[in-house]
């Protein structure tokens, strides 16, 4: 890797990114990954894992077994001779909303991020890294919230809501909730083999969260839930923003505002990153103290997300449960503009969102 192209194949949603992007480019890119992926994925065996790699004559074979199976190698070799001219825009995005759609953070990761990790697959990566940090909708990856964004209601034009005014209470109430889930954890003994889960999220749920770009934040959101329905709302913020677009950003927020999550959070972290010890998130009930909002953006989030952020020798956290160029807000400091409320719909998950009406 070099300066240029360190910031996304660091983090494991970048390099998703741009291994998604390589699968777009190439056929056999793409059969490799699915073969190669099946190999180093924990559900390997599984009927969603055999299902995406049998033909469609061997979708009724019961003996049914995946192709035989390249090397990383073949692989790295298949990515350093790809045609890079023909990488744009319209097929970043995709790509990165692929990216983002595919972020686990209860499980080990699949078999194509691990993929993407091995340091033969990141060094192949690079050329690819490079071309895509130089497209324009790159360009705008670091840039700070805009004054003007969008909130999303996951809801169509029959239900309206109001956006919530009352963000304190809801953070003390998260602050409650989090250091007594902390406690309750903490008085169990449990193996970080187990199938014990727990929360994994690094933000509180609940509060006012706005997006710089329609549609494109429809389709940037981890975990979704299958919405077939949303209404957008445009609105202004004001206020103190807190900037993360680098891991030390991150780390400084945890290291000024700590709050241990070590007992609730260890089991799921372990699985995501391997890492076992004591973990830190902001207190973000004291954040709201000093900041109004704190916005992650695009190229903070590939780069950070789902990676170990090492705030010392001891603690360290995981930027999980949160969209890039999305914006929490901490204070009542968000308003709903003069601008007509845009209501959108999809047929089903994956298909294009549509203004509805």
């Amino acid at each position: 890797m070099n300066a240029e192209t360190e910031p996304l194949l660091a983090g494991p949603r970048g390099r998703r990114l741009c291994l998604e992007l390589a699968m777009e480019l190439n056929p056999d890119v793409s059969l490799s990954v699915f073969r190669l992926g099946y190999e180093l994925d924990p559900g390997k065996g599984t009927s969603r894992v055999m299902f995406a790699l049998m033909t469609p004559e061997e979708t009724n074979d019961d003996d049914a077994r995946p192709p035989a199976v390249g090397s990383s190698g073949d692989l790295a070799a298949r990515l350093a001779s790809l045609d890079l001219s023909g990488v744009t825009n319209e097929l970043v995005q995709p790509a990165l909303e692929r990216s983002v759609d595919t972020a686990r953070y209860w499980q080990p990761p699949e078999g194509e991020d691990v993929l993407a990790s091995l340091p033969i697959i990141r060094e192949a990566l690079v050329p690819l890294a490079a071309r895509v940090m130089a497209m324009p909708s790159m360009q705008r990856s670091t840039e700070a919230r805009r004054v003007e964004q969008w909130a999303i209601d996951w809801r169509g034009p029959d239900d309206p809501a109001p956006l919530d005014r009352d963000p304190q209470q809801k953070l003390a109430q998260w602050g409650r909730d989090i250091r007594a889930d902390e406690r309750r954890w903490r008085a169990k003994a449990y193996a970080l083999d187990s199938n014990m889960s727990g929360d994994w999220w690094s933000i509180p749920p609940g509060l006012v969260g706005t997006v710089g770009r329609i549609p494109a934040g429809l389709n940037l959101i981890e975990d979704p839930l299958g919405w077939e329905d949303a209404t957008t709302i445009a609105v202004r913020g004001a206020g103190r923003t807190y900037e993360i677009r680098t891991g030390d950003d991150w780390t400084a927020l945890c290291r000024k505002f700590p709050l241990e999550v070590t007992a609730s959070r260890r089991n799921v972290w372990f699985q995501v990153t391997g890492r076992d010890g004591r973990w830190l998130i902001p207190d973000w009930e004291r954040v709201a103290g000093e900041w109004d909002a704190v916005h992650l953006s695009v190229l903070g989030y590939l780069s950070t997300a789902g990676r170990v952020q090492h705030i010392d020798e001891e603690w360290a956290s995981v930027i999980a449960g949160w969209d890039p160029d999305r914006t929490i807000w901490l204070t009542d400091a968000v308003r709903e503009i003069d601008s007509p409320r845009l209501h959108w719909h999809r047929q089903q998950h994956g298909e294009a969102w549509t203004l509805a009406g």
